[in-house]
């Protein structure tokens, strides 16, 4: 069954990513007011980009591949979001990231709009320098409509600071200056920021301690499972493991650890970097990957990839918190069991902002040619993100919601707002 949304069309039982944002949307709409006439902005891109990115490879040969660049809404501000390397890359996941980010960006109350980008890509299998040819090469495409006032990308999946490095020195080739703005994520020496690697990981662990004094959760001793353990995961685990909580679950690709005393998230990280898996670290305490969600524990962290919390594990997990690290890992039917079942989802756009929260500390550094240091850095993000959670906390409160919806409303609201007062051009 198909449903119309002012001019898009939808399957209700369909499961994309952008299905997902469009039945968010629906949700905030009877909160919005004489806003909710204008919320059709928000269901369609402002600008869709899709690219050909031929490579010459190591063998002389000439591969295609295909890139996107979208930007969603720039209502309050230039495009930001970041750039994915993946081999399952499609527009649909990338035009619902933009449309998070724009979310997420008008939740925090940062001067951005919403854009994504990424290379249908397995970067695993590129060289060095095919790497490096394809980044270029996709930057040169996109070149016309980034900029430090336009849009600024970011890493994303399978890219890193590096790949960042190419696409601003590109980016400065073309402008004739170098513009260190036009990215964020940037190696330090570059213009990068400090804090920016262990940034969504610590914005996660704050969400989390903020929205666990407002249900009377003492962290002390609570248990925690996390789930991917990369750097938001065992960030995330080390910060609660660092202040007194058990982490007891960890699962990354190659296994699933439990150990119900706790584990040792520091010596974790070690091995982690060492052997880039989890896996062999303690194999007695490995378990089945299907039971990670069937573990009682008062936190859970989903810091891998989207649409893991369907039906059937809203229906049985037991938690009393779920911060959502990855972008999209609660599905929408999954998000109504949960809030009836009094479960407190902290959703993905204020959960896990706080890499862009750092990531607008960087484009203000590099506009200022000023830098502040690790303990300033993560000082201005404690506060910005503890003021979003009040404020979120605060709206769900006033439209009896959940902190998603709450988010949404929050976001919608100045988003809408900002373009009525803008006008549309021409009147």
């Amino acid at each position: 069954m198909n449903t119309m949304v002012k001019g898009l069309t939808y399957t209700e039982q369909g499961t994309t990513a952008w299905n997902n944002y469009l039945k968010q949307l629906d949700k905030v709409a009877p909160h919005l007011g004489e806003l909710s006439e204008r919320l059709d902005m928000l269901r369609r891109p402002k600008r869709s980009l899709i690219v050909d990115i031929p490579v010459i490879m190591d063998d002389g040969t000439v591969q295609h591949f295909e890139g996107y660049r979208v930007q969603h809404n720039l209502t309050r501000g230039p495009g930001k979001g970041g750039v994915r390397f993946h081999p399952d890359v499609n527009l649909d996941e990338v035009m619902a990231l933009s449309a998070w980010m724009t979310i997420k960006c008008a939740a925090l109350n940062l001067p951005f709009g919403g854009a994504k980008g990424g290379v249908r890509v397995d970067p695993t299998q590129l060289s060095k320098r095919e790497l490096e040819r394809l980044t270029r090469r996709y930057t040169a495409e996109i070149n016309f409509i980034i900029g430090p006032q336009k849009d600024i990308p970011a890493p994303d999946v399978g890219t890193n600071p590096q790949i960042m490095a190419w696409m601003m020195d590109t980016f400065s080739m073309n402008s004739g200056s170098t513009v260190t703005g036009v990215v964020t994520g940037k190696p330090v020496h570059l213009g990068g920021s400090l804090g920016r690697i262990k940034a969504t990981g610590r914005g996660v662990y704050i969400t989390g301690r903020e929205v666990a004094q407002q249900i009377d959760l003492d962290l002390n001793d609570a248990r925690v499972c996390v789930q991917g353990f990369g750097n938001v995961g065992s960030e995330a685990a080390l910060l609660f493991h660092e202040n007194g909580s058990k982490v007891i679950c960890v699962q990354d690709h190659s296994a699933t650890l439990y150990q119900e005393q706790g584990i040792d998230i520091a010596k974790l990280i070690e091995y982690s970097k060492h052997h880039q898996k989890i896996q062999g670290f303690s194999a007695k305490d490995e378990i089945l990957a299907a039971k990670f969600w069937q573990i009682p524990a008062e936190v859970f962290i989903p810091a891998a990839l989207e649409g893991v919390i369907d039906v059937h594990v809203a229906q049985t997990i037991q938690a009393k918190i779920i911060l959502e690290g990855a972008n999209g890992p609660t599905l929408t039917e999954a998000d109504e069991i949960l809030s009836k079942r009094q479960i407190t989802v902290v959703p993905d756009v204020i959960c896990n902002a706080g890499g862009v929260t750092v990531s607008y500390f960087e484009w203000v550094q590099d506009l200022a040619s000023y830098f502040w240091t690790e303990e300033e850095i993560n000082q201005r993000m404690d506060v910005i993100m503890k003021n979003a959670v009040a404020d979120v906390w605060i709206k769900a409160t006033q439209a009896e919601c959940s902190l998603r919806t709450a988010a949404y409303i929050l976001a919608c609201e100045r988003i809408l707002m900002a373009r009525k007062e803008r006008g549309i051009y021409p009147g």
